[in-house]
C-alpha cells in the first residue's frame, strides 16, 4: 500500500532515529495512511497544514503548501505549483491578504469550509460553501485542483468546493473559463500586479458577456484583445488554436452554462495557460530533457490583435504598409487622421445604404468582427441567414455559425463591425452588406454565377425527379391498389370523426345556407412519421402540457409543425379537440392555419402550418433576438394581433374568446407576420352572449385578467386585457410577470402607467429598437395599451374601438390604474417562484376561481 507523502522539514537525526524504529511504528503508519491517503488513488487527503507542511498529489504533479514569491520578503501565502518546478505556482488561495510570518495553519472547520488562520487565531482567508458537511475533508486531486468534500457522500464530484471555481494567473487542464447561466458565477483568470505580488493585477480574461460567445481580454473595464467568435473548430481571431498531439479543447454552450476548456491528451505531459502582469497570453509545455518550460505559443500574434485598432469598417493586415485599410465601400470618417496613423476613428460607407435593393459582398479569410451587437441561429443554412439579414435593415452582416461540417447556423451582425483582421491561414467567410452600386464588376459576376448555377441545379432537379416520378407512376399505381388503398382511407376517415367527435355537417356545424362544404383533411400516420423524420428530437420546436411539436417537411417541400398528443395527458386531449372544433371554422392572415389531423394506432396530431420564425416571445425577451424587431416590425406585430382576436371577437362565424393570449401563442411567419394560435382554451358564444362564468379557471399568469382570476368571469374584454398585456411587453421586451424595477416593487403594468402618469412613457421603450421609432405611434401605443388593462372590465375598449385607436389620430380618455396594480412583497414572490411557479410562462389550470 501507498501512502501520501506528507513532506514535513526535519534534521537528519531525526530521520535516523524514524527509520531505526520504523518496526515498533507501523501501526501508527497505518493510521497515518487512513488519514493522508487517497480517494480512489487520485489524491491526498487531509484536515490541516502548517507553514512548513506540504501535501502532495498522488500522482505527484502538484503540492500544496506555504510560500513566499521569488524575490519577495517577508509575505507567506498558500499556493499549489508544479512539484518539479516550485516556483511555478498555478494558484494562491490568499492572493489578496499575505500572513506576515510563518504560523499560518490552514485547516477544515466542520462546515465545510477551508479557513487561513494566522498567529492570532484570525481568519486571513476562507473558502465558502452553501452545504453543510457531516465528515468534511480537503484533497489535492492530481489535476491541481484542490477540493472540498464530505466523506460521507458517495459522489465522487459532488464538491463542496473547489480552486478550480476560483482561478489566478493560470488556467489549467479542466478549469473552465465562462459562466453559468443559472446562477451567474462567472469563471475568469486575472493577472498578478507584479512577479512578487500575486494579487490581482489590471487585466482579466473572460467569456464576454454579451452577444455569442467569444473570449474577451480587459484591463479594467477597457478592452484589450477579442478572440472572435467560436465557429465550432476555434475561436475565428486565433488561427493558431489548431488540432494538436498535445489537447484538445470545446465550447460548451447548454442552457445551463457556457464555458471554454481543455484537456491533455497525454497525461505525461504538463502544459498550462498564463496571462502575464503585461496581458499578454501564453502557452507553455514542460520540457524533462531540459527539465523547465518551453513556450508553446502567444495567443496574441502581433499588433492587430490589439482590439479595434483600426476603428469601426476597418480590417487590419499587418503585411500591409499601411496596417489598417477600410473594407471595399468604405472610406476614412477622419482622412487626416488616417495620414498620421490615427485609425481610431474607423470607416464609414461611400453610399448609403437603401435596405430594399441592397446585396451582399463577401469577404474570405478574415477575423469575424465582435459580437456585442449579434444575433444567432443554430437551425439555419447561409442562404436563410442572407435572407433574414436582407429583410432587417439593421442588418450589416451574416455568416455561418459553425464551420467544422462545411458551414451551418446563423450569425448576424447589426451596426458597425469593429475588430476585422486579415488572417492568412484559417481565416473564414463573411458577407457584408452593401449598396448595389457599390459591388464591382467581379462581384456582380460571382453573383450572377451564384444564380446561374442554381438555377442550373434546379432544371436537372425537376428533370431527375420528374422522370424517376414517371417510371414510379408506371409501375406502382395500378387500379385494384387504389381501389383498395380507397376504401382503407375512407374507413380510417370515419373512425378518426368518431373518436374526436367532430361535428356533422348538417347537424352541428350551423353551416350558411349555402352548405358550403366542411372537411378537415386527415394525414396518415406514416406520412407523418415520415415528415418528421420519427419526431427526431433535432426537429422537436417545443413542448407544453398538451405533449410537444416537431417540425416536418411532406414530399411535396411543405414544412409543417406537428402537435403530438401526449399518451399521457387526459387533459390535452380536450383541449385537441376544442381546438379542432374551433380553429377548423376560422380563416384569417393573423390566425395559424391548421392543415389536418391523424388519429391512428394510438396516436393524436394536428398539423399546422410552419412558422420558421417560432414564437414572439423567442424574440422580444432575449438580448440577442431583440434587435430583429425594430419600432415597425413590432408595431405590425401589435396591428396584426389586434386584427386577429377583432375577427374572432366579431366577424368570425363564431364569437370566441382565446382565453390565453401571451407571446408564446403568437407565432411568425418568414416575414414576421403575427399569427395566433393554440385554440385549446378557447371558448366560442353564439348569438349576442359577450361573456360567461366557468369553475376552472384556466389560463397564464401575468395575462390573465382580474375578474377571470379571482372571479371566473371571462369576456371578450379578458382578451382585451391580456392584448394590451402583450402590447406592453412588445413595447417594453420585458415580461409582466417577473418584471423588476430597482426604484418600485410594481409589475410591468404599475411601471408602465406610473411611467405614463409621470410623463415619462417613452422610458418603456426597449432599447434595442434602436433609431427606428416613430416617436408618436410609441406614445399613443403604450397609452392603448394602458386603456387595455384597465381594472374594470367595462373601461377597457373593445377590440374595434382598439384597432382604431391604434391607427387613428384623436384624442384618446385618460386611462384609470391597470388591474393588479399593487406594490409586491418581492420576498414572497421570491419564496413562491422557488416553490411552484413557472418561469416558461406554461398554461395553468386553477380548478377553483379565487
Amino acid at each position: 500500500m501507498r501512502c501520501s507523502t506528507i513532506t514535513v522539514m526535519k534534521n537528519p537525526f531525526k530521520v535516523l532515529i524514524r527509520l531505526c524504529l520504523l518496526p515498533f511504528f507501523s501501526s501508527f503508519l497505518l493510521i497515518s495512511t487512513a488519514i493522508f491517503s487517497t480517494m480512489g488513488g487520485t489524491a491526498s487527503a487531509f484536515q490541516s497544514i502548517k507553514d512548513g507542511e506540504t501535501i502532495v498529489s498522488t500522482g505527484g504533479t502538484f503540492e500544496l503548501g506555504f510560500f513566499t514569491p521569488a524575490g519577495a520578503s517577508g509575505n507567506r501565502y498558500v499556493g499549489i505549483w508544479y512539484k518539479k518546478s516550485v516556483t511555478t505556482i498555478v494558484w494562491v488561495a490568499n492572493r489578496e491578504t499575505p500572513l506576515t510570518d510563518s504560523s499560518g495553519v490552514l485547516q477544515v472547520t466542520n462546515p465545510g469550509i477551508l479557513v487561513l488562520l494566522n498567529h492570532n487565531k484570525t481568519t486571513v482567508w476562507s473558502s465558502n460553501t452553501t452545504r453543510s458537511a457531516q465528515n468534511p475533508g480537503a484533497q489535492l486531486l492530481d489535476s491541481g485542483n484542490l477540493v472540498v468534500t464530505d466523506g460521507s457522500d458517495n459522489e465522487a464530484e459532488n464538491f463542496l468546493w473547489q480552486s478550480f471555481d476560483y482561478p489566478g494567473d493560470t488556467f489549467l487542464p479542466g478549469m473552465k473559463i465562462g459562466r453559468n447561466i443559472v446562477t451567474g458565477f462567472n469563471w475568469q483568470i486575472s493577472s498578478w500586479k507584479n512577479p512578487q505580488d500575486p494579487s490581482q493585477g489590471n487585466y482579466t480574461f473572460q467569456l464576454d458577456p454579451i452577444g455569442y460567445p467569444e473570449l474577451i481580454l480587459r484591463q479594467g473595464s477597457v478592452t484589450k484583445f477579442l478572440t472572435g467568435p467560436w465557429n465550432g473548430i476555434r475561436f475565428s481571431g486565433t488561427p493558431i488554436l489548431s488540432p494538436n498531439a498535445v489537447y484538445t479543447y470545446g465550447l460548451v454552450f447548454d442552457h445551463d452554462e457556457i464555458y471554454f476548456s481543455y484537456k491533455l491528451l497525454n497525461s505525461s505531459v504538463f502544459s498550462r495557460m498564463v496571462i502575464d502582469q503585461d496581458g499578454l497570453l501564453h502557452r507553455y509545455t514542460w520540457i524533462n530533457r531540459t527539465q523547465s518550460w518551453f513556450l508553446y505559443l502567444n495567443v496574441q500574434i502581433d499588433n492587430c490583435d490589439s482590439y479595434a485598432i483600426c476603428g469601426p469598417n476597418g480590417a487590419c493586415n499587418i503585411d500591409s504598409s499601411s496596417v489598417c485599410d477600410c473594407l471595399k465601400g468604405f472610406v476614412p470618417k477622419s482622412p487626416k487622421d488616417w495620414d498620421v496613423v490615427d485609425w481610431s476613428h474607423g470607416c464609414v460607407r461611400k453610399t448609403p445604404l437603401n435596405c430594399s435593393g441592397d446585396l451582399f459582398r463577401k469577404y474570405s479569410g478574415v477575423k469575424l468582427p465582435g459580437t456585442e451587437q449579434s444575433w444567432f441561429d443554430r437551425s439555419m443554412n447561409l442562404k436563410e441567414c442572407e435572407m433574414v439579414c436582407l429583410k432587417n435593415c439593421s442588418c450589416t452582416a451574416y455568416a455561418n455559425l459553425d464551420i467544422s461540417t462545411g458551414g451551418s447556423g446563423c450569425l448576424l451582425w447589426f451596426g458597425n463591425l469593429i475588430d476585422m483582421r486579415n488572417l492568412h491561414v484559417n481565416g473564414q467567410d463573411i458577407y457584408i452588406r452593401m449598396a448595389a452600386s457599390e459591388l464591382d464588376h467581379e462581384d456582380r459576376t460571382v453573383i450572377n454565377a451564384k444564380a446561374s448555377e442554381s438555377k442550373r441545379d434546379r432544371i436537372i432537379l425537376c428533370g431527375t425527379l420528374l422522370s424517376t416520378g414517371l417510371l414510379i407512376l408506371g409501375i406502382a399505381l395500378v387500379f385494384y391498389c387504389r381501389k383498395k388503398q380507397h376504401e382503407k382511407y375512407e374507413k380510417m376517415r370515419s373512425r378518426q370523426q368518431e373518436d374526436l367527435e367532430l361535428p356533422s355537417k348538417e347537424e352541428d356545424l350551423e353551416l350558411p345556407s349555402n352548405k358550403e362544404d366542411f372537411e378537415l383533411p386527415l394525414f396518415d400516420i406514416a406520412t407523418v412519421i415520415c415528415a418528421t423524420e420519427n419526431f427526431s428530437e433535432n426537429n422537436k420546436l417545443g413542448e407544453g402540457g398538451f405533449g410537444s411539436v416537431f417540425k416536418g417537411m411532406l414530399k411535396d417541400g411543405q414544412e409543417i409543425a406537428v402537435k403530438r398528443l401526449s399518451k399521457h395527458s387526459s387533459q390535452g386531449l380536450d383541449e385537441l379537440k376544442n381546438e379542432v372544433k374551433h380553429i377548423v371554422k376560422l380563416q384569417h392572415r393573423n390566425l395559424v392555419k391548421l392543415l389536418g389531423c391523424c388519429i391512428q394506432e394510438d396516436e393524436m396530431m394536428l398539423i399546422y402550418e410552419f412558422m420558421p420564425n417560432k414564437s414572439l416571445d423567442f424574440f422580444i425577451f432575449d438580448q440577442r433576438r431583440s434587435f430583429l424587431l425594430d419600432w415597425p416590425k413590432r408595431f405590425d406585430i401589435i396591428n396584426g394581433v389586434a386584427r386577429g382576436i377583432l375577427y374572432l371577437h366579431q366577424d368570425s362565424r363564431l364569437r370566441v374568446i382565446h382565453r390565453d393570449l401571451k407571446a408564446g401563442n403568437i407565432l411568425l411567419d418568414s416575414e414576421f407576420n403575427p399569427k395566433i394560435s393554440d385554440f385549446g382554451l378557447a371558448r366560442s358564444f353564439g348569438g349576442n352572449e359577450t361573456k360567461a362564468e366557468t369553475h376552472k379557471v384556466v389560463g397564464t399568469y401575468g395575462y390573465m385578467s382580474p375578474e377571470y382570476a379571482n372571479d371566473g368571469l371571462y369576456s371578450i374584454k379578458s382578451d382585451v386585457f391580456s392584448f394590451g398585456v402583450l402590447m406592453l411587453e412588445i413595447i417594453s421586451g420585458k415580461r409582466n410577470r417577473g418584471f423588476f424595477h430597482a426604484g418600485h416593487n410594481l409589475n410591468l403594468l404599475g411601471h408602465a402607467w406610473t411611467a405614463h402618469t409621470e410623463g415619462r412613457s417613452i422610458e418603456l421603450l426597449d432599447t434595442s429598437v434602436g433609431d427606428s421609432i416613430n416617436l408618436h405611434e410609441v406614445l399613443r401605443t403604450i397609452h392603448v395599451g394602458l386603456l387595455c388593462v384597465q381594472q374594470n372590465p367595462q373601461d377597457r375598449p373593445s377590440m374595434s374601438a382598439a384597432v382604431l385607436m391604434l391607427s387613428g389620430e384623436g384624442a384618446l380618455p385618460q386611462p384609470q390604474k391597470p388591474g393588479f396594480y399593487g406594490e409586491r412583497d418581492l420576498t414572497e414572490l421570491y419564496v413562491r417562484s422557488s416553490q411552484a411557479c413557472s418561469v416558461n410562462e406554461l398554461t395553468s389550470s386553477l380548478f377553483e376561481p379565487r
